[in-house]
């Protein structure tokens, strides 16, 4: 009886011993733990850039449209704020999903120096959130001094509590861009 239970002690530890050799799956193994970090690294990585990106494209685009309020052409064809808006617009891309969401404020000021940019939206607000400041369309007349303000509520796909790509409390990233310039003389 003893030389039974010896015999399958014996065999057990062989094969405890084999199993302890046996790499074969170690590297599934392996990748399987690794994965997963991985490819949310890669998507943190690839959320930022986009992010980086579209706030790049709007401000370039909001530059290049603003030249037709600066030569005049937008005020002798008698543009509106949707005119201005589609402008900008054709210029993004692609990269925002609903550009009716464009919040646009031109506005004609005294000075350089009064030139004062204020968030239209409540960044606390967590759902049904609108802006809090009116859009407005004044473009000026020649010679007058213009500030020009877009802003977005660009949706963030990966949220990563405080390390994610938001700023505001409904999970999406305000982005926005001001621009001042002096009108030619038209």
């Amino acid at each position: 009886m003893s030389s039974l239970f010896v015999n399958i002690a014996a065999r057990y530890c062989l094969k405890a011993r084999a199993f302890k050799r046996d790499e074969v799956a170690a590297t599934a193994v392996e990748f399987a733990l690794l994965a997963f970090p991985f490819f949310l690294i890669v998507a943190a990585i690839l959320q930022t850039s986009v992010v980086f990106l579209s706030t790049q494209i709007l401000e370039s685009a909001v530059h290049d449209a603003t030249r037709s309020i600066r030569t005049g052409q937008t005020q002798k064809s008698s543009g509106t704020l949707e005119t201005f808006r589609a402008q900008i617009c054709d210029r993004l891309f692609g990269l925002y999903p609903d550009c009716s969401r464009l919040h646009l404020r031109v506005i004609e000021i005294t000075n350089f120096e009064s030139a004062g940019v204020v968030v239209p939206t409540d960044v606390t607000c967590t759902q049904n959130c609108d802006w809090t400041i009116p859009q407005i369309w004044l473009p000026g007349v020649g010679k007058s001094t213009v500030l020009v303000q877009a802003y977005y509520r660009y949706p963030i796909t990966l949220q990563f509590g405080p390390l994610g790509m938001s700023n505001m409390a409904d999970g999406s990233r305000l982005i926005g861009t001001a621009t001042v310039f002096q009108n030619e003389p038209f």
